[in-house]
C-alpha cells in the first residue's frame, strides 16, 4: 500500500492576507514566519540566490538576467514518456529515482484531489510508486509547505520538494532554521494561477464538454491544447482565447506581480517555454546537476535553439497592459485578422529561448504596471533590480519615489 500522507491533516490557514498564495507556512505550527519568508512581503531574491547558489545572477552572462543563476540549460524529454504526464514525466521520474535510491526519505509534492482532477492536493510521499499520482497539471494554490511540520515530526531528515516559485522562496528563506539534513528542490516555473473553481469556468468557455477535458496546456507554439476522454484533441490559438469574458481578478494580484517565473531559487528548474515541444531544464547548481544525473540515461537531450524577435510582441503586450490598468479597453485584433495572426505567430514570432525571454519580460512589465496601479506603496520593495533592468528598454524606469528598489533583497 502506498505510504502517502495527504493534506487533509494540515492546519487551517491563519488569518488570510490580501496578497497570499497559500504556500503552506500560514497553515504551519508557526504562521508568524510568513513575515520573513513570503515573496510578497519581504522578497529576498539576491540574498537567497547567494545562499543557494553561492552567487546572485550575473547580468554579464547570457540569459542569467532573465532566468537566474544556472550552470547549463538543456532541452530534454523522457526517452520513454510516462503515461498521464503533462509533458514526458521528468519531474515525477526524478521523485521516483530519489526515493528508489534511498537518497531522500520523502518527497513533498502536489497530487490531484480524488474528486476533481484539477484541484491540487499537497502530499508527503515515501513510496516511489505513489509519485505517479502527481502527474499532470493542477490549477489552484497548494499549501505544500504545511507538510514540513509533519515531515519533521516523523523524523524525516532528507527531503525533496517540488514547488512553484512562491513556495520555493518561502522554503529557502526558512531553510537554515528548518534544519533538514539534506534538501533537493525541483522548481516548476509558474506564471499565472487561479482558483480551481474559476479554472472550471475558463474550461466551460473553451469547450461545451468541460467535464471531459483530461489535459490542458499553453503550448510554446502559442496555442492552447486540450485533450478529452476518448482521445480527441482541440487546439485554440492564443489570439482566439475568450480572455475578455474573464473577470478582471481571474488571475490574482500576487501572480500578476511575481518576478520569479523561472523559479531561480530551485536546484533544478523543469519547464517548457524554451524547449519548443520538449522540456527545458535549468541546472542551477551542483545539486541540480546531481538530480539530472539521476535520470540522464533515460533522457533524450538536445541543445536549445532560439529564433525570431521578441521586442515587438513585448511592446504590444506592455501597451495593452498599461491600457487595461488605466481602465481603457484593450486593443484587440479584429476577428478577421486573428486567423492570420494565429498562423504567423508560431512561424515568425519569438521561438525557443527568445520566446522564454519574451515571456519573462512580459511578466516583469506586468508586475511593475500592476503594482503601480494597485499597490504603489509596495513597489519600491517588491520590484527587484533585475526586473527594472529588463524593463528599461521598454521605457519603464523607477520614479524618484520608486528608486532604491532592491537588488532582490535589502
Amino acid at each position: 500500500m502506498s505510504r502517502t500522507l495527504l493534506a487533509d491533516a494540515v492546519l487551517a490557514p491563519a488569518k488570510p492576507r490580501t496578497m497570499c498564495t497559500d504556500c503552506g507556512i500560514s497553515r504551519s505550527s508557526d504562521p508568524s514566519r510568513c513575515g520573513r519568508a513570503c515573496q510578497f512581503i519581504d522578497p529576498r531574491y539576491d540574498e537567497l540566490e547567494r545562499q543557494v547558489h553561492g552567487r546572485p545572477r550575473d547580468a554579464a552572462k547570457p540569459d542569467e538576467l532573465h532566468f537566474g543563476p544556472f550552470l547549463e540549460m538543456l532541452r530534454a524529454r523522457m526517452a520513454a514518456p510516462r503515461a498521464g504526464a503533462q509533458w514526458t514525466g521528468i519531474v515525477t521520474r526524478l521523485g521516483e529515482r530519489l526515493l528508489e535510491g534511498g537518497i531522500v526519505d520523502a518527497v513533498i509534492a502536489t497530487a490531484s484531489d480524488p474528486a476533481d482532477r484539477w484541484k491540487p492536493r499537497p502530499v508527503l510521499i515515501t513510496d516511489a510508486a505513489a509519485m505517479q499520482q502527481c502527474r499532470g497539471m493542477k490549477m489552484g494554490f497548494s499549501p505544500v509547505l504545511a507538510l514540513l511540520d509533519q515531515a519533521a515530526a516523523r523524523g524525516l531528515r532528507r527531503l525533496a520538494i517540488i514547488g512553484v516559485p512562491c513556495q520555493v522562496h518561502a522554503l529557502r528563506a526558512l531553510e537554515r532554521e528548518l534544519g533538514f539534513e539534506r534538501l533537493y528542490v525541483i522548481g516548476i516555473p509558474c506564471s499565472d494561477n487561479t482558483s480551481t473553481e474559476r479554472f472550471h469556468q475558463f474550461l466551460s468557455l473553451l469547450t461545451d464538454r468541460p467535464a471531459d477535458v483530461t489535459y490542458l496546456e499553453f503550448m510554446p507554439d502559442m496555442h492552447v491544447e486540450m485533450r478529452f476522454a476518448g482521445g480527441d484533441t482541440k487546439r485554440i490559438p492564443f489570439v482566439q482565447l475568450p480572455i475578455s469574458k474573464l473577470p478582471d481578478d481571474f488571475i490574482p494580484l500576487t501572480c500578476r506581480s511575481c518576478f520569479d517565473y523561472a523559479n531561480a531559487l530551485a536546484d533544478l528548474t523543469v519547464g517548457y517555454l524554451a524547449a519548443q515541444g520538449d522540456q527545458w531544464l535549468l541546472v542551477r547548481n551542483a545539486r541540480g546537476r546531481e538530480l539530472v544525473d539521476l535520470v540522464r540515461d533515460e533522457l533524450h537531450l538536445e541543445p536549445l535553439r532560439s529564433a525570431g524577435r521578441r521586442t515587438g510582441p513585448v511592446r504590444g503586450f506592455l501597451e495593452n497592459t498599461q491600457r487595461s490598468a488605466s481602465g481603457l479597453p484593450v486593443r484587440r485584433a479584429p476577428q478577421w485578422v486573428r486567423p492570420l495572426l494565429a498562423w504567423a505567430m508560431p512561424r515568425f514570432g519569438p521561438r525557443g529561448l527568445e520566446f522564454a525571454r519574451a515571456r519573462v519580460e512580459m511578466k516583469h512589465l506586468e508586475g511593475i504596471v500592476n503594482l503601480r496601479r494597485h499597490r504603489p506603496h509596495r513597489l519600491r520593495r517588491m520590484v527587484p533590480a533585475f526586473a527594472w533592468r529588463l524593463a528599461a528598454p521598454y521605457g519603464l524606469s523607477p520614479t524618484p519615489r520608486e528608486q532604491g528598489a532592491t537588488e532582490g533583497s535589502r
